[in-house]
């Protein structure tokens, strides 16, 4: 591929405001000698033997043949080393690394360590200790860390040094001992800058260059994603994860990320179309029925965010018992679709009916709760919802015909409900399509897929309409946008009944998937989802206002502690350390709307001619009331 020029876009800051230099002083030459001295021998290593026995998962004792954990750390080393030679100019490999900068390196170096290490470590400590670890694991740690002590002798461009007299009023009380502020700004000075680096434009390629660059991303990354669901152990995946995070750091540094955007934001539909068929082609691309249910409950789960981003993320209205509605749904399309166990146990609607009956019950109680509590604001209305979720889940546990009218079953729920036939295509049973099969959770994650797409298309229309505009008028200030003549009750009521029957469509397949419908998931907080803390903080962690935003954090508050079992006993603890972390560092979420990302980062200076990384589903322009 060839260079693209960077000829057309300045210096997001004088360069005075940045510095490059090593973290470790050392000729240029000798550093570069030491980064790919470090990555041959990491990439050699994973062709060596790390133990001898097979008791440790991926099977790492043949010679010849990387396995498990040496796959990913093989893949680590040879991204290091492409990053590296592009960032050293080497003749057809530029284009990796647009910003021509070596943080790219220093990153996918570090992801390589991280991932090394922890496999050696983890061998020792499972194992029972370092005479477990063959010559190969040892070779391999040394290689990596080569390879990390050479990144960090290269000219890393970092923040500017800050006067000594600088305060930091984010300390405190401890901003008086000045030993901690040497400490703090020591620590600030490590800091990384490669943001406002100058790149070219992928624009002015060949438009067919540009769709092409779109389908082999998602292609490659439809392969990546199959990859970390299908790993079957532990190890192997928090190793996915690592080299994944990393990998991701790295594309930022070196400008990948931020092209990548550009191309998207030329040719959007021809994106949000590859993106469909990306999504459709999931159950193809696995053939096991469990990584299927995954992908049906991270859409289902995603699909309920999108609902409740209209109340917090464009409205901003603080609902704590949202999954009241998912439940309103899923119980009102279990009463009539036919199972043995319902009070109507004679009546079974069509799909379609179903779906609008649980879309509608669920309106009916947004608005019955919104109408006489949306004159609220603040922590009252968030106490509000959070009660109501609460008394939802209490009815539906009492009408069970002795504590109160036979409607729900009580604890026991409702069960038996049959599978959906749409069209005579019965989701229950497998088909074959082509040498494909598709079994009962894979035919449920296309319909859900649909559903998604359906609800995405209502929430961006709804987001760029003038009832949209009018969201974000009273999320950003209610007493003003009442002034400018908005009927504030009237709109939040409207997002409120939205955001409700978008969560009772979702709620109608859930209860088909899952064969029955009971009241404990539907709470505030509890060991696994849905809960209204699992779909705030997917919410707030993905990025408020935007479309992928909270489908990215249902996929990751969902899949990581269904992968790592072992915290799920503190799924709620890393639920609040993941939302600390993303305040601190990121309170625009990981996927930002572009007018939050400008709020929150108003002291920054911008490009010219550049937007901010991040989803656009409310213009900036047209934001106001």
């Amino acid at each position: 591929m060839t260079d693209i020029p960077a000829v057309t876009t300045l210096a997001a800051t004088p360069p005075a405001t940045r510095r490059t230099e090593p973290f470790i002083p050392l000729p240029l030459t000798a550093a570069r000698a030491v980064t790919l001295l470090g990555a041959a021998v990491t990439i050699a290593s994973t062709f060596l033997s790390w133990t001898y026995t097979t008791d440790f998962p991926g099977d790492l004792t043949v010679t010849g043949y990387p396995g498990g954990l040496q796959v990913i750390t093989l893949i680590g080393g040879i991204l290091a080393l492409l990053l590296a030679l592009a960032a050293f100019r080497v003749k057809g490999l530029s284009w990796l690394v647009p910003s021509r900068s070596n943080n790219a390196v220093l990153a996918m170096a570090l992801g390589t360590l991280a991932t090394t290490w922890y496999t050696v470590i983890a061998i020792a400590e499972e194992l029972g200790g370092l005479a477990n670890v063959d010559p190969g694991g040892f070779v391999a740690a040394i290689g990596s860390l080569l390879l990390f002590l050479g990144t960090l002798a290269l000219p890393i461009d970092r923040q500017p040094e800050e006067d000594d007299d600088t305060e930091y009023y984010e300390l405190g009380r401890f901003a008086e001992t000045s030993l901690i502020v040497s400490a703090y700004r020591a620590l600030r000075s490590l800091r990384l800058n490669h943001s406002d680096l100058r790149i070219g434009d992928p624009r002015k390629l060949n438009p067919w260059l540009q769709r092409l660059t779109v389908v082999v991303v998602f292609a490659v990354g439809l392969k990546i994603l199959t990859f970390g669901i299908a790993t079957d152990y532990t190890e192997i995946f928090i190793g996915y994860l690592l080299v994944i995070a990393f990998g991701v750091w790295a594309l930022s540094a070196a400008g990948l990320l931020r092209q990548f955007q550009q191309l998207t934001q030329e040719n959007r539909r021809f994106t949000a179309a590859v993106g469909v068929l990306a999504a459709i082609a999931y159950p193809f691309a696995q053939n096991n029925e469990h990584w299927a249910n995954l992908g049906v409950n991270i859409l289902i789960f995603g699909t309920v965010a999108l609902g409740l981003n209209i109340v917090v993320g464009l409205t901003g209205l603080l609902d704590l018992g949202y999954v009241a509605f998912l439940g309103v749904g899923a119980y009102a399309a279990a009463l009539v679709s036919g199972s043995a166990f319902s009070v109507w146990s004679g009546v079974q609607f069509p799909f379609w009916a179903a779906a609008l009956t649980g879309m509608a019950a669920a309106l009916v109680f947004g608005v019955l709760i919104g109408a006489p509590t949306l004159r609220l604001r603040g922590d009252y209305l968030a106490i509000v919802t959070l009660g109501f979720g609460e008394i939802f889940r209490i009815a539906v546990n009492n009408l069970d015909g002795v504590s109160g009218p036979k409607v729900t079953n009580g604890p026991n729920g409702i069960s038996q409900i049959p599978d959906l036939s749409i069209f005579g295509y019965n989701l229950g049973n497998p088909h074959e399509i082509g040498s494909f099969t598709l079994g009962r959770f894979a035919n449920y994650y296309l319909l859900m897929l649909v559903i998604t797409i359906i609800v995405v298309l209502i929430f961006t229309r709804a987001a760029d309409s003038r009832i949209g505009r009018s969201w974000v008028a009273i999320r950003e200030d209610e007493t003003a946008a009442t002034a400018m003549g908005i009927n504030s009750f009237r709109v939040k009521l409207i997002a409120f009944a939205l955001g409700a029957s978008l969560a009772g469509l979702a709620g109608t397949v859930s209860a088909h998937v899952t064969y029955s419908v009971v009241p404990n998931p539907y709470q505030f907080a509890g060991s696994s989802p849905p809960n209204s803390a699992f779909l705030l903080a997917a919410v707030v962690l993905g990025g408020m206002g935007t479309v992928s935003g909270p489908i990215l954090g249902a996929a990751l508050l969902y899949l990581i502690p269904e992968k790592l079992g072992f915290i799920q006993r503190y799924e709620l603890l890393g639920f609040g350390i993941a939302l600390i972390l993303i305040m601190r560092f990121r309170p625009e979420g990981i996927i930002p709307n572009r007018r939050r990302q400008l709020e929150f980062h108003e002291d920054d200076t911008l490009i010219p001619g550049q937007r901010p990384l991040g989803d656009d589903t409310v213009p900036a322009s047209t934001a106001g009331a």
